[in-house]
């Protein structure tokens, strides 16, 4: 059973999509979600921009950056730096299966290696003070089964990880496409929820196929917490939604109170020379479903991209939609 605190959810870190734009509109959904950052090789890290890389301005409440690497002592140095930009936890990706992150020796294909991984643990609590903390999938290609689950986590948790965020699917290295590898392996349940009974000492959040909030009310009956992934940016009201159901006394706003929020940032963005593109992609599926929702995407998405957009083509987007049957 999950231990005695209350519900909690994240969303998922996910490449192309949770920059910083992106945390500042998921933070006005909800509020004291835990938010993460697109993967960042550590590597980058060190040699990059990175206040480009690491700024996370504006985004208040706990927010979360995913290292990527293999090397403990490069991901030992960028947490530490990662630690100075105020992040709150650091996390390793042990869960992309794409060609390129292979390649590099990180990601999924770790699951192979767990001293690798436990290794980098180690040098990086050295380091910070904020968690260190591990997410990962349950197996990989024909490595699909409980014993090498729990000898990849127990292995890592002898390091001093306490917090495992799992992908409740094998990851498939050869044949899949990311894409693919995170809807064509089977999701696995009962596997995340038996870690949960034989590690009690461990915190274990379930990621994979939640959409709904009775999805999420039954999991967190097994786990300590979820996280939200393609629901979070294919229909990110839900956000909002979940955040009402799951956290006591707080409110639900509407799409258009949040949208308003949202206009002041952009005008603010605006100013400092950010195109409005990198906003307003965000908010695309935030009216699914409602009356007027494919004008408002279709304006929005016809005039963000001219290189002289401003806030203003998000306001005439807002127009096309019926504020009386939008909630």
């Amino acid at each position: 059973m999950p231990k005695d605190r209350p519900p909690v959810f994240s969303v998922a870190p996910m490449m192309d999509w949770t920059d910083r734009h992106c945390r500042y509109f998921h933070r006005l959904l909800a509020p004291s979600a835990l938010l993460y950052t697109e993967m960042v090789h550590s590597a980058a890290v060190l040699h990059g921009d990175r206040d480009r890389l690491l700024g996370n301005d504006g985004v208040s409440g706990p927010v979360a950056l995913q290292l990527g690497g293999s090397e403990p002592a490069q991901m030992a140095q960028a947490a530490s730096i990662a630690e100075q930009y105020g992040y709150d936890e650091i996390n390793i990706n042990v869960g992309c299966p794409s060609d390129r992150v292979q390649s590099g020796q990180f990601g999924a294909c770790l699951m192979a290696r767990p001293d690798v991984v436990a290794d980098c643990v180690t040098a990086m609590r050295a380091k910070v003070s904020v968690p260190v903390t591990v997410k990962t999938r349950i197996g990989i290609d024909d490595l699909d089964s409980n014993e090498f689950f729990r000898r990849f986590v127990d292995t890592v948790a002898d390091a001093g990880c306490t917090t495992f965020i799992v992908h409740a699917r094998i990851a498939v290295l050869a044949g899949l496409s990311p894409k693919q590898n995170r809807e064509i392996p089977p999701l696995n349940y009962p596997r995340v929820h038996r870690l949960v009974s034989d590690r009690p000492d461990l915190t274990v959040a379930l990621n994979g196929g939640l959409k709904t909030i009775d999805q999420v009310r039954e999991q967190l009956k097994h786990v300590h917490s979820v996280m939200i992934g393609r629901a979070a940016y294919q229909t990110p009201y839900f956000l909002a939604q979940l955040h009402h159901a799951l956290v006591k006394n707080s409110p639900l706003p509407t799409r258009f109170e949040i949208m308003e929020k949202l206009l002041d940032y952009a005008r603010e963005q605006g100013a400092q020379g950010i195109p409005l593109r990198a906003i307003a992609r965000h908010t695309l599926g935030l009216f699914q479903g409602m009356p007027g929702a494919r004008r408002f995407r279709r304006t929005l998405s016809e005039g963000m991209h001219h290189r002289s957009a401003t806030a203003e083509v998000l306001q005439s987007a807002l127009a096309q939609l019926d504020r009386s049957s939008c909630h």
